[in-house]
């Protein structure tokens, strides 16, 4: 029997598959965010950071476990509803689309209600984002300008008031569209391979729903990484020095490194995105799974 889809389950269930999310990978994207963001090494002078590895090894060697759990707190306040708000527009957008309660939704229907998804999220998105980006950077430059996310935010606010704060809205859009519509269409997607003939996807094992939501974390970063190095050097920047936006970043970057540094923190973010993924789809369907047992009706 199939669920009938309800957009305020999703909205609590997938607050705490956000929660599950951030605890398990956030120490890989402080990783990802300094590596994307080091300076460019002068000719003759070795780069801060050989790769992943090396950023991983330096990062527990001067700051310990700590320091790959810094920023932390913006995550979690900020990826707990925007999760939250995510798999509520999910589910709205399977809801909007479907004529009966019980039709199975197409592939493209999927897409399309993922890209709905993408378009909330990105309104608590952004300023998190940029919070997050500032915060992990000013960590491993040594230099001190914000106490911390709250600190962020009156300054950023001080300085160039909502605008400053919302710097790299169009570029998070560009980046979680698209994404999105992939993350979760390939969830939907493995969920129903994975099923076994004559049982239902809400069924499915715990190793599944931890492979599924494993790969739609990597699906949807192969779709986001190039908006997001182009986010996370936007972001990160000084007051005007991009004064045409996300077009101005491309050129440089293109210019400068070439077309391989829109896949800059490649590593870092597929090895961090199985397990978050994983275990955001798996806190996701176990809420899901308490809620509909607390509250059949709702």
């Amino acid at each position: 029997m199939s669920q009938t889809i309800s957009p305020g389950k999703n909205f609590v269930a997938g607050g705490f598959g956000g929660v599950c999310l951030v605890f398990a990978g956030h120490p890989l994207d402080t990783i990802k965010v300094r590596i994307q963001t080091q300076p460019k090494p002068v000719p003759g002078q070795i780069p801060q950071y050989a790769g992943t590895f090396d950023c991983f090894k330096k990062t527990l060697a001067k700051e310990g476990m700590k320091g790959l759990y810094k920023g932390m707190a913006a995550p979690i306040i900020g990826v707990t509803p925007m999760f939250a708000v995510c798999f509520f527009g999910f589910g709205l957008g399977k809801k909007l689309q479907q004529k009966t309660p019980d039709e199975i939704l197409k592939y493209h229907q999927l897409f399309a209600a993922g890209m709905l998804s993408g378009v909330f999220t990105t309104a608590i998105m952004a300023p998190g984002e940029r919070i997050k980006c500032l915060l992990q950077i000013q960590a491993a430059s040594g230099e001190v300008k914000y106490a911390g996310p709250m600190d962020c935010v009156k300054q950023l606010y001080r300085e160039s008031g909502i605008k400053g704060i919302y710097k790299g809205t169009a570029l998070t859009l560009m980046r979680d569209v698209p994404a999105s519509g992939m993350y979760f269409m390939t969830y939907e997607w493995l969920k129903r391979i994975l099923t076994p003939a004559g049982k239902s996807p809400n069924e499915l094992s715990v190793p599944s729903i931890l492979f599924a939501g494993g790969m739609a974390g990597i699906f949807n970063w192969a779709v986001a990484i190039p908006p997001d190095v182009l986010k996370s050097r936007f972001q990160t920047a000084p007051e005007g020095k991009y004064p045409n936006g996300f077009r101005d970043v491309l050129r440089e970057l293109l210019r400068e490194e070439g077309v391989g540094s829109l896949y800059k923190g490649f590593t870092a973010v597929m090895l961090r995105a199985f397990p978050a993924n994983a275990a955001c789809f798996l806190g996701f369907e176990l809420a899901m799974k308490f809620l509909n047992w607390a509250a059949p009706n709702l």
